[in-house]
């Protein structure tokens, strides 16, 4: 059964946040294996009038790796399969309908790991590829058959022409870039880069010396006062996943801030940043799976992706998410000098529920999950291999809350029966 928990979101200065869902419409139908996918469209701006566009690509993201739980596969397969669906879609800020740089080139970052193996795979900066995702698990796939020719460590994250190279020599073909260009992505760079350069003029009239600075300026601060909204460009999407063996896996593919200057890294490749997934073991009674979107800046000086799933060893998970947006995101330390913090993050953990969880007889998986941001909006999707159809749903900020400086939690359960059920 999948019960969407009435959670307490916290919104910092603000009023509380109340989220009431309603009972899953669970399928009559019986599955040979069981697991449970929660993906993200990204922590930013989502209009209304783009939502239902938002909400389909996460249906379709959600249904895809599904279809490949239940025929068997392991979470890091269907993984990347929601992934693909992700970056395919036009309205998506990752593979095709990208952000552009301030060079009008598509650079993506992306990156997949494996809970049961805790093995990573990750590119950045990279052009030309219509599904970058592909080529980090290609990374973690090769990085499993051991050392390279000669002794050599085999690579875990390539970045720029290298990454595409690499690629291509792998038999992962090429896009050409006005295929991976979208008229609403193209049409947002001729706007933005007019602001920009309007901005540039008049900054430069009353202040010389910020010419310097010019070509390093992100979208955010070029909108800010341009009655633009601030986390519209932050867009990264994720997901994470549980197969009916109890492993997780997690996987984030993003285009970057618009207008970024080439060559830049977001968060989405870097480790314990973009994504994060670890099964149980030892002293960690919940195998976690993470994945994160947001301003890549603030991800990566914060490593949010690796402190979530650290946080989610206690008790109480949406306390235990709660008081790691609050403490180690929103108020840490190196980001002290930032105004607002702008992120979001999906979580996802379990564990088994017989007596014996060391048998193969345990009688289900407990699977708790969760999605939090600080942006204005945070489009997200889930379902199980008991449910008939995904369920959407766009969590926004109360009103009076501020971006970067309150937050949003939701989330809920689910328990799915075992694989011999």
């Amino acid at each position: 059964m999948e019960e969407v928990l009435n959670l307490t979101g916290c919104t910092g200065t603000v009023s509380q946040l109340n989220y009431s869902g309603s009972t899953q419409n669970i399928s009559s139908r019986v599955y040979n294996a069981v697991g449970f996918v929660l993906v993200h469209a990204g922590a930013g701006y989502h209009s209304e009038s783009k939502a239902k566009e938002y909400k389909h690509v996460c249906k379709r993201a959600c249904q895809k790796a599904v279809d490949r739980l239940r025929a068997g596969a392991m979470a890091l397969e269907a993984v990347t399969a929601a992934l693909i669906e992700l970056e395919d879609s036009p309205f998506t800020n990752a593979g095709t309908g990208s952000n552009l740089n301030l060079c009008g080139d598509i650079e993506c970052d992306a990156s997949i790991m494996d809970g049961k193996t805790l093995d990573y795979g990750a590119v950045g900066a990279l052009t030309g590829i219509k599904n970058p995702i592909l080529v980090a698990r290609r990374l973690l796939n090769e990085a499993q058959k051991g050392k390279l020719s000669a002794g050599r460590i085999p690579p875990c994250v390539l970045v720029g022409i290298g990454a595409q190279q690499w690629a291509l020599s792998h038999d992962i073909p090429p896009c050409p870039p006005e295929k991976m260009a979208t008229k609403f992505s193209l049409s947002a760079y001729r706007r933005n880069k007019r602001k920009m350069e309007q901005a540039e003029k008049m900054d430069t009239m009353c202040n010389p010396s910020k010419r310097r600075r010019q070509s390093s300026g992100t979208v955010s601060e070029i909108m800010v006062g341009h009655g633009e909204h601030m986390s519209a460009s932050l867009d990264t999407v994720g997901a994470i996943v549980v197969d009916q063996e109890g492993n997780v896996a997690a996987a984030v593919s993003s285009g970057g801030l618009a207008m970024k200057h080439p060559g830049r890294v977001g968060q989405a490749a870097h480790y314990g940043c973009g994504c994060w997934a670890e099964n149980a073991r030892d002293a960690r009674p919940y195998s976690a799976a993470v994945s994160t979107s947001g301003c890549g800046e603030h991800l990566m000086r914060t490593m949010l992706a690796r402190e979530c799933s650290t946080a989610m060893q206690t008790e109480d998970a949406h306390q235990a998410l709660l008081e790691a947006m609050q403490n180690q995101f929103i108020g840490s330390p190196f980001l002290a000098s930032e105004d607002g913090v702008l992120g979001g993050v999906i979580v996802l953990r379990c564990c088994r529920c017989g007596e014996d969880q060391t048998s193969d007889n345990f009688q289900a998986l407990l699977v708790e999950f969760l999605w939090s941001h600080t942006t204005e909006s945070m489009c997200v999707g889930y379902m199980s291999t008991h449910d008939s159809k995904a369920r959407t749903h766009i969590s926004r900020l109360p009103p009076g809350a501020v971006a970067g400086q309150s937050l949003a939690i939701e989330g809920g359960v689910c328990r799915l029966g075992n694989k011999n059920d």
